[in-house]
């Protein structure tokens, strides 16, 4: 399940394909014990930026799931913190296999995940722990930032090509509409300042982005600030 402690991942994953069940343990304690050297190998292995996560899914308190937890500087959580909206989508649907992997979520602060989530069972088949993987790409992408601007614009200096979004509901179009003027920026929105987030606005202003139907919400969210903040950007850009 992906680390986010204030909101849900970006989409559902998609079900692994076929391969075989994994191990069942007696209780949360023994899965504890089994997992331990993994998690921490893995962790050693993806470095600072890739958390890994033990939840407790026995007692179905989700606001208190994480039994142990490494490099949670990813998404600011400890031991005791919560689950995520995954987690509620495994209890309310227990029977089914949720182990998922690839997938991407996003954090509260609006960096991006690649994640993977496994669930064990007890000797009974209840669901009782999630291994979660969350790995960071907030450094890759900045990486990849600096890289482009040192290439040249695509279509050289003063193209004027339209770029046309085409996606089956006017949600989806606000979306891409948020990634390009976030993308523009060349920064995750984490580590972006005041004048960075009010370009993102200007771009979407310029582009009629808030025409559509709770626009500042979902900005709101991509940027990391409350939807005060975003208006009060908007006014600044909307004088400017």
């Amino acid at each position: 399940m992906p680390a986010t402690p204030a909101q849900p991942a970006t989409s559902t994953p998609a079900p692994s394909a076929e391969r075989p069940e994994s191990p069942r343990f007696a209780d949360i304690d023994e899965a504890h014990r089994m997992l331990a050297p993994l998690m921490e190998a893995i962790a050693a292995v993806g470095g600072p930026h890739c958390e890994v996560v033990l939840h407790d899914l026995s007692s179905g308190d989700l606001d208190h799931s994480v039994r142990v937890i490494l490099n949670g500087h990813v998404s600011g959580r400890t031991v005791g913190g919560p689950s995520t909206n995954l987690g509620m989508e495994v209890l309310r649907d227990p029977g089914r296999n949720h182990d998922a992997f690839g997938y991407r979520g996003r954090t509260a602060d609006g960096r991006e995940l690649i994640s993977s989530s496994v669930y064990y069972r007890d000797l009974d088949g209840r669901i009782i722990a999630a291994l979660c993987i969350n790995r960071d790409l907030s450094p890759v992408q900045g990486a990849m930032a600096s890289l482009a601007a040192l290439l040249p614009e695509a279509g050289g200096a003063g193209s004027e090509a339209p770029h046309e979004l085409v996606a089956p509901d006017v949600s989806s179009v606000l979306e891409d509409m948020i990634s390009e003027a976030v993308a523009a920026i060349g920064k995750p929105a984490a580590v972006m300042t005041k004048a960075d987030r009010i370009e993102v606005l200007r771009l979407l202003e310029d582009r009629g982005a808030f025409h559509i139907k709770r626009a500042a919400e979902k900005v709101s969210a991509r940027l990391g600030v409350s939807r005060v903040t975003t208006y009060g950007y908007l006014d600044e850009v909307r004088r400017g």
